[in-house]
C-alpha cells in the first residue's frame, strides 16, 4: 500500500495584515486559485464519526485524511494523507468494515460502500510559501493557505508535509514559530471549512458529530476534531 504523507498543520483566523506580514517575512505568493470540494460519507456519517474525511477536489482528485496519532499535543493537527486511489479504497473498506473491493477507482466504490455527497462548496485560495531558515539547502518550506469559502467563512492554515513521525516535532516548531510571527495567539484554533459548512447547512449532523467527538475525547483528554481537520 502507498505510504501516506503526514500533514502537520495549524489553522488560524487571518487578519487584515496577514498577507502584508507574509511579504515582510520573505514569503512568496505561489498562486491564487478557485476550486470546488465535495466530501463523501454514508448517510450516518460513518467516516466522519471515525474522524476519516473523504474529499474530491476539482483538479486534484481524491484524498482521504485520517488521524496520524499526535506526536506532540497542542493547537495543531497531525493527519495521514492518502491520494493514491487504490490505497484510499483499501482504507475505506477497512474503516467501514466492508469486504475488500477489487477496484482501483474511488468513484467505482461509492455506490457499493453507500457513500454519497454530504458537503460541497467553492474556495478561493491564496497560497504562500516561506522558508524560515536558509541554513540548510534541503530545509522544507512551509505553506500558508488563506482560504475564503463561498458561504462566507475565511480561515488560514500553516502546513508542513513530512514522511516520518520523527520529523513532526521539527515541523511543529517551525509552524508555531511562523504562527507567532503572523500574530496568531498561542492557543488559537479555527474550525475547518467542512465543519463550518455542516454547522450552517446540516446542523443536526453537526451536533451529532460534536457529541461523538466529545464522548471520545473525555477518557483520552484529546482535542475535538472540530478544530482539527483539513
Amino acid at each position: 500500500m502507498a505510504q501516506p504523507l503526514i500533514e502537520v498543520e495549524r489553522k488560524f483566523v487571518p487578519g487584515p495584515d496577514t498577507e502584508k506580514r507574509l511579504q515582510e517575512l520573505g514569503g512568496t505568493l505561489e498562486h491564487q486559485v478557485t476550486f470546488w470540494d465535495s466530501y463523501y460519507d454514508t448517510p450516518e456519517l460513518s467516516l466522519m464519526r471515525a474522524d476519516y474525511w473523504l474529499r474530491q477536489r476539482e483538479g486534484s482528485g481524491w484524498e482521504l485524511k485520517y488521524p496520524g496519532g499526535a506526536v506532540v499535543s497542542g493547537p495543531h493537527t497531525e493527519f495521514m494523507e492518502l491520494t493514491v486511489e487504490p490505497a484510499i479504497v483499501a482504507q475505506l473498506c477497512e474503516v467501514l468494515g466492508a469486504d475488500v473491493l477489487e477496484s482501483g477507482s474511488v468513484a467505482a466504490v461509492l455506490g457499493p460502500l453507500g457513500l454519497q455527497e454530504v458537503a460541497s462548496f467553492v474556495t478561493k485560495r491564496s497560497a504562500w510559501k516561506l522558508v524560515l531558515s536558509r541554513a540548510e539547502e534541503e530545509e522544507p518550506s512551509l505553506t500558508v493557505d488563506l482560504d475564503t469559502a463561498d458561504f462566507g467563512y475565511a480561515v488560514g492554515e500553516v502546513e508542513a508535509l513530512v514522511h516520518e513521525k520523527a520529523e513532526v516535532p521539527t515541523a511543529l516548531e517551525k509552524i508555531h514559530s511562523l504562527s507567532s510571527m503572523l500574530g496568531v495567539p498561542a492557543q488559537e484554533t479555527a474550525p475547518p471549512k467542512v465543519m463550518v459548512y455542516l454547522q450552517r447547512f446540516r446542523p443536526q449532523d453537526y451536533q451529532q458529530l460534536l457529541e461523538v467527538y466529545s464522548a471520545r475525547e473525555k477518557p483520552q483528554g484529546t482535542k475535538s476534531p472540530d478544530s482539527n481537520l483539513g
